[in-house]
């Protein structure tokens, strides 16, 4: 009995025939290539054990070809869990969210902001500083009207602080916060402004004013080229850092406009914050805003000299510190933007009419 190796596979195979010594061939037909092939594929000598040779009488049990290739299957390590399937029917409040902003709900959705949640339940979207940052408004106005008279110098003081307040409540009404190069951009370009007036003095204001606003508009410009943001970032952050300076150096207008003019514009603009403030209607607040910061001019108008002039400063301060109100109210601000947007806008808005009309 025989202990040879079971090499080749099982077709037609006996294991009682003697089989001559593999020749070497230098061709091949079809079926070989096929078979070679097949074997290359899927069978391994290695793993298959050694099968010895049967006594006479003795049948081999059946073969099976897929045994070798089913134990490569078993040994191989075991495929990755899978995740596991979220369930297939969704409720139907569900779709609209998956196409798209879903509708406004009491509890929240944080794919729209309160804004727009707003005004979908049909709320306005309007929601004015109140009492608090008008007593701000009303303190700081109160500054300026004071120091106005006493020199330029002491006027500095509080028009620094109303530029700085400018410059960081108008970046965080539209959203972008903290946007401290932004914010330090546009208060640089409003003390740049203070500078030149003081410098160059009242007589020469509007070049002092305009020529930094030009510049700083081009200084925007270039920094917001060199951005490497997406071009709607790039093109908000223009418009937003354009406007904060623009505020804050208008803001210079204070300083260059004459005294009495800057503190009867400056009492206007508090009295109106303070009777907007009040709980009234709205049409009837309006107006009761304008006619205080008339009255208001009319008075601080006497005790100046400018007379009836200071009842038409004032009322136009009046209307440009409703109009910095009304835009600090606007698209559902937070608390930090009532207490700097809500708090500088009617003063900033009115310093180019008080320039004016002086």
């Amino acid at each position: 009995m025989t202990n040879q190796p079971y090499e080749q596979p099982y077709e037609g195979y006996d294991p009682y025939q003697q089989q001559p010594p593999a020749q070497p061939q230098w061709g091949y037909d079809d079926q070989q290539y096929a078979t070679q092939q097949w074997q290359g594929q899927t069978w391994e000598t290695q793993t298959h054990a050694s099968v010895p040779a049967a006594e006479p009488g003795y049948q081999l049990p059946p073969q099976s070809y897929e045994r070798p290739y089913v134990a490569e299957q078993q040994q191989a390590p075991p495929a990755p869990p899978q995740q596991p399937q979220t369930p297939a029917p969704t409720p139907a409040s569900a779709e609209p969210a998956a196409q798209g902003f879903g509708p406004a709900t009491l509890s929240g959705n944080a794919r729209i902001t309160d804004a727009q949640r707003a005004r979908l339940e049909g709320r306005s979207p309007i929601i004015e500083p109140g009492m608090q940052p008008a007593l701000l408004t009303a303190a700081l106005g109160l500054l300026l009207a004071v120091a106005a008279p006493v020199s330029s110098y002491a006027l500095v003081v509080p028009l620094v602080i109303l530029q700085a307040v400018t410059a960081a409540g108008w970046f965080r009404l539209n959203g972008m916060w903290p946007a401290r190069q932004g914010i330090a951009l546009a208060f640089l370009g409003g003390v740049t402004a203070d500078v030149a007036v003081l410098v160059a003095g009242r007589d020469q204001a509007p070049a002092a004013i305009l020529g930094p606003l030009g510049i700083w508009v081009l200084l925007t410009l270039v920094l917001q080229l060199r951005s490497h943001a997406d071009p709607d970032t790039r093109m908000y952050g223009l418009m937003a850092t354009v406007a904060s300076s623009a505020l804050a150096i208008i803001a210079t207008g204070y300083l260059g406009a004459d005294p009495d003019a800057v503190s009867v514009g400056a009492a206007a603009v508090a009295v109106a914050v303070l009777a907007r403030a009040l709980p009234l209607p709205t049409p009837a607040s309006v107006a009761v805003s304008l006619l205080a910061a008339a009255g208001a001019g009319i008075a601080v108008g006497g005790m100046t000299g400018l007379g009836t002039k200071g009842a038409l400063i004032g009322a136009a301060a009046g209307a440009c510190a409703l109009v910095g109100h009304r835009a600090a109210s606007y698209d559902y601000p937070s608390r930090f933007v009532h207490f700097t947007a809500g708090v500088a806008l009617p003063l900033a808005a009115a310093a180019p009419v008080i320039w004016i009309l002086h």
